[in-house]
């Protein structure tokens, strides 16, 4: 069975937001935050220090 990598994340989030309860304000700044880094002149310096 092969399931595709953003519904893997998707359901991982929604079981981490569940079991922990974070706040959705938090949430959501990690979210937008993330998406304005993978675009920003940080992305090459993230992108090696992941692999």
């Amino acid at each position: 069975m092969s399931v595709p990598l953003w519904f893997f994340i998707a359901c991982l989030g929604l079981v981490g937001v569940k079991l922990v309860r974070p706040p959705w304000w938090l949430v959501i700044v990690l979210l937008i935050g993330g998406y304005l880094l993978a675009d920003s002149f940080l992305a090459p310096a993230i992108d090696t220090a992941t692999k």
